[in-house]
């Protein structure tokens, strides 16, 4: 069965970004799925969702050290996602960062080269012919691919001053070395602010887009979903009017 997986710790995020990703995902997936939420207070999670603790690792106190480093706090705790039978795991794991919202069927994502490490190419790299993946969504087998994990576990403090600070970094450089990462059609997994989002001043007069083909739109950085549902004016660049889709697919 697919393993459908996310991580929330600390406060950022409310338990109903948990709940939201986890009927999005009921709605875009045509295959049956196990959803598994790591977290540190499961209150408020629905029901329907499997909920563990964060994994501890033996090098907690250097993911615990990533995690703090000014200008650079990579999402490091998602190291544990590869660790090979972690919480009785077997076969395709499908990861999402809680900032995200389903907005279309999963299905191609997850049938793209499921024996891979596959990622959507991160965007600042994309235009200018650079390797790297981002990691908002992210499928793999950890029993293919136990290098994640190991070569991590060999040399933490290492692996992240390699990877300037950055677990998405990390994944998608070790995985290419391994000639074993792939990366998804670009316009399935979508960012807001660079694919949805209008430039001056066409932001002030029309709501951001859904393109065609997205089926994940992510929130990277700012604003996120909740910031948007009434409308957005962060600043000149960033302004957005209220989103009917949103709401829509992300609320409703």
């Amino acid at each position: 069965m697919l393993n459908v997986v996310c991580i929330k710790w600390g406060t950022k995020y409310p338990a109903y970004y948990v709940n939201r990703l986890y009927a999005g995902v009921k709605r875009g997936l045509g295959r049956p799925f196990r959803f598994i939420c790591f977290t540190d207070d499961g209150a408020g999670i629905d029901a329907g969702i499997e909920v563990h603790p964060l994994p501890m690792e033996p090098f907690e106190a250097d993911i615990v050290a990533a995690m703090q480093r000014k200008g650079r706090r990579g999402a490091w705790r998602k190291i544990s996602l590869f660790r090979p039978g972690l919480v009785g795991m077997s076969g395709q794991v499908l990861g999402f960062d809680l900032d995200v919202v389903i907005t279309g069927s999963l299905d191609d994502i997850v049938d793209h080269a499921p024996d891979k490490v596959v990622m959507r190419r991160e965007w600042r790299y994309e235009w200018r012919g650079l390797d790297g993946g981002h990691g908002s969504v992210f499928s793999f087998k950890p029993e293919l691919h136990p290098y994640l994990y190991e070569e991590f576990a060999a040399d933490p403090a290492g692996s992240v001053e390699r990877h300037r600070g950055s677990e998405q970094y990390f994944t998608s450089m070790t995985a290419l070395r391994h000639g074993q990462l792939t990366y998804l059609p670009g316009a399935l997994v979508c960012s807001f602010k660079r694919d949805s989002m209008y430039p001056p001043p066409l932001n002030y007069f029309l709501p951001p887009r859904l393109p065609l083909d997205c089926r994940v739109m992510c929130f990277h950085g700012k604003p996120k979903m909740d910031d948007l549902i009434v409308g957005y004016n962060g600043s000149v660049l960033r302004h957005s009017m209220p989103i009917p889709w949103l709401r829509g697919l992300w609320i409703s």
